[in-house]
């Protein structure tokens, strides 16, 4: 039994240990990424579900300046302004505008992809592997509520930049989402206009304006 208790101890101290690792390599992370102007990401992003037969892979890119972000994607073009969300689909010649509230957005969002982990989650390392000479660790990121539809989630770190390399999503469901950083560009000159939507622009080009209440 005294053995028992002991080994009980000894698991429950290295536990703590990784978590508290952990916490201090995503502060580290946290301080880094809030130290840039800007961030511009080209990616990859793969969707599994080996259940439903389902693997698809496509490239994107991303420009985040504090809560403002473009992300170019799949075809679509989706932008916040710190106010609205703006979602322009080029083949159908159409934007959405809907309004934006914090406290319902619950997803992880382009102007949160770096910074997420902050708040809802439990943390501990993971496993460490180099990629192209470099050194990546990762945290694995449990959500507190046991009610959320993420399993699990993946986040690994380059162990010397303390830039976030890869996301790896598991869904309660089986589905596995993997975003693989291409290029991570910091303090980038942008344009004073990036993130502002000319509305006139769009409806002399012939888009339908579908505002959402």
């Amino acid at each position: 039994m005294k053995k028992v208790i002991f080994l009980a101890m000894i698991l429950g101290c290295v536990s703590l240990a990784q978590a508290q690792n952990a916490n201090s390599l995503l502060n580290e992370v946290s301080e880094k990424v809030k130290s840039y102007e800007n961030i511009v990401i080209d990616f990859k992003w793969n969707l599994n579900n080996a259940k439903e037969g389902v693997n698809q892979d496509t490239r994107g890119d991303v420009t985040i300046q504090g809560e403002q972000y473009l992300l170019n994607m799949l075809g679509t073009t989706r932008m916040f302004d710190g106010n609205n969300i703006y979602t322009i689909v080029p083949e159908d010649e159409e934007v959405t505008i809907s309004g934006y509230n914090a406290q319902d957005d619950k997803e992880i969002t382009p102007s949160k992809l770096l910074t997420f982990y902050e708040n809802g989650y439990t943390s501990k390392m993971d496993i460490s592997q180099t990629v192209k000479g470099r050194k990546i660790q990762y945290v694995k990121l449990v959500p507190i509520d046991s009610k959320a539809e993420i399993k699990d989630i993946l986040l690994g770190i380059d162990a010397q930049t303390k830039h976030i390399y890869r996301l790896i999503q598991t869904d309660a469901n089986g589905t596995k989402y993997t975003l693989t950083v291409n290029s991570f560009k910091t303090n980038q000159p942008l344009s004073k206009t990036l993130f502002t939507f000319d509305q006139a622009k769009f409806e002399k080009d012939g888009y339908y304006i579908n505002r959402l209440d």
